[in-house]
């Protein structure tokens, strides 16, 4: 069966920082390129970050853009979301996915992506 699971996720203050995993198990993450979103309440599900499948592109939303860093370590099947200088703003649930491409043409597109993990919750409070 293919799943991915997110874990990391918690409650941080503002200014904090979290280390959000994703593992996959059923399937091998090599072949595929895998995007961080994320879903606040009442709110539509936002694209956050994506990687390419070998790691070697990537590609953050302007709102993330030099705190939010993706990572991947295919030997160990995992990608990995490092959140830095968190804002309230942030809090949401986090879901990892990945698409069966190497590079996702819009990362962006919920609807690029074929398997979902079932989310993180990141809150970011004082």
């Amino acid at each position: 069966q293919l799943q991915l699971v997110e874990s990391g996720g918690g409650l941080v203050q503002p200014g904090g920082s979290l280390r959000l995993s994703c593992a996959a198990s059923g399937f091998t993450l090599d072949y595929y390129a895998i995007g961080w979103f994320r879903q606040a309440p009442g709110k539509e599900r936002e694209g956050v970050s994506c990687i390419s499948s070998s790691g070697g592109s990537t590609n953050n939303a302007n709102s993330v853009k030099g705190r939010f860093t993706i990572s991947r370590d295919n030997a160990k099947n995992m990608v990995f979301l490092q959140m830095n200088s968190l804002k309230p703003e942030d809090t949401a649930v986090y879901y990892c996915a990945a698409a069966s491409v190497a590079v996702v043409a819009n990362c962006w597109d919920p609807d690029q992506f074929d398997y979902w993990g079932q989310g993180t919750q990141v809150t970011v409070s004082s």
